[in-house]
């Protein structure tokens, strides 16, 4: 069975964050300037196409649900390896000494004439397997994306971090610190200003997502491996784009609805403490009285000042005070005629989508929600996509919008 689009699985041996090829002199794609990439290394590092030896490829990127943010996407990707290529003792092996941990890999699908990346992460381990009884092995090499790097990478005194910079530009300033490229960064200006750096051991990780936490914005990496800052506004903002609709009929068909109906996302009691200030409490006494109290509490916020993180607690309450039915989940299958393939490979985190079941004793749920995950299932046979649903992270009044612009329902942003 063919796919219904070209995928591609490139692995690049070079070391650094960067994802491209090694400029070659003379060669008429590599060796053009401003488009090859400068190595580092007297001897080019290989990159290899995968992609006629790839027998799987799972895919999992997404914010938690329970944790309430984004965590480190995964890819493994299943080789075969007939003449024992990834052994790194293989002094044969024309990757023999290039086989180590945090090399480049990238899994792309091209539909017409447009080229989408589903993954760009760093190799943590390969696995082989030799089958007892059979000549042909595998390795699933098995990768991370850069948020793996941001975790193992410490940060104390953050240079330039001073106060009064919005939460965009502290990011900004983190990602100097670890020297990750600009090349792959997109960072809003946030709508928060921080205080200055707290000077404090962390991971680089825990730094970029309390900045992230502090604007009640979003801060995740990308299929193409782009470390990307949204604001407060971008996010709210994003609830009030066209939906892509999923039915039963006449819209794209889905299976596997995963509904869920519990009280786990509610909280209607927040306690934010910023550096330096004291704790601000946000509680709603019709959800606790309902519900019993749900208490979130965060420390050491970068936010400025008190009012601040007043804000922060308030909206927090306010967006996840109540609860109702929810889909968590569903799967498209691209291989169904049905399925528009550009679409789906289009599709990424905030994108809205309307989600309509009909239930067996005839009446509808429907639900508009957000893309929050993709977990790709690829085999030779098979292209499956199972969609992480869920409510926008931060609520807010948006004019003239049919669902964040209802006076006495809509949530006001600050």
């Amino acid at each position: 069975m063919t796919l219904p689009a070209q995928i591609a699985v490139s692995f690049d041996f070079s070391s650094g964050a960067t994802f491209g090829y090694p400029f070659t002199l003379n060669d008429a794609k590599y060796g053009l300037l401003n488009t090859g990439t400068l190595s580092l290394s007297a001897v080019p590092e290989p990159v290899v196409d995968l992609t006629p030896d790839v027998r799987q490829i799972s895919i999992k990127r997404g914010r938690n649900i329970m944790r309430d943010q984004y965590e480190a996407g995964n890819c493994t990707v299943r080789v075969l390896d007939p003449l024992s290529y990834f052994n790194p003792q293989n002094t044969a092996s024309p990757y023999f000494g290039f086989l180590t941990p945090l090399r480049k890999l990238r899994v792309s699908a091209t539909y017409g004439a447009t080229t989408s990346f589903l993954f760009s992460g760093y190799t943590t381990e390969y696995r082989y397997t030799y089958p007892q009884g059979q000549e042909t092995g595998y390795v699933d090499i098995i990768c991370a994306d850069a948020f793996r790097l941001m975790q193992q990478a410490t940060v104390t005194t953050v240079t330039d971090a001073t106060a009064g910079q919005d939460t965009g530009t502290r990011i900004g300033k983190i990602l100097n610190q670890v020297s990750w490229p600009t090349s792959m960064r997109t960072l809003d200006t946030g709508a928060t200003l921080c205080v200055v750096d707290p000077a404090t051991a962390r991971t680089s990780l825990d730094a970029l997502l309390n900045c992230s936490f502090s604007e009640q914005g979003a801060f995740f990496i990308n299929a193409s491996g782009t470390a990307v800052f949204k604001n407060r506004s971008n996010t709210i903002l994003s609830a009030s784009t066209t939906p892509i609709e999923f039915n039963q009929s006449g819209g794209i068909p889905y299976t596997n609805l995963v509904f869920a109906f519990d009280d786990k996302l509610i909280i209607n009691s927040a306690g934010m403490t910023r550096v330096g200030g004291t704790q601000q409490v946000s509680e709603n006494a019709v959800s606790i009285a309902k519900y019993f109290p749900h208490q979130l509490n965060e420390s050491n916020l970068v936010a400025q000042t008190d009012t601040d993180t007043l804000n922060i607690a308030r909206i927090y309450v306010a967006t996840r005070q109540e609860t109702t039915i929810r889909i968590d989940a569903m799967t498209v299958d691209l291989q169904d005629t049905a399925v528009p393939t550009g679409t789906m490979l289009g599709l990424d985190y905030f994108q809205p989508l309307k989600i309509t079941n009909i239930q067996p004793d005839g009446s509808t749920i429907v639900k508009t929600l957000q893309c929050q995950g993709l977990d790709w299932n690829i085999t030779p046979n098979q292209m499956q996509v199972t969609i992480t649903t869920l409510e926008p992270i931060t609520d807010g009044f948006t004019l003239n919008s049919e669902v964040q612009g209802i006076i006495d329902t809509s949530v006001l942003a600050y």
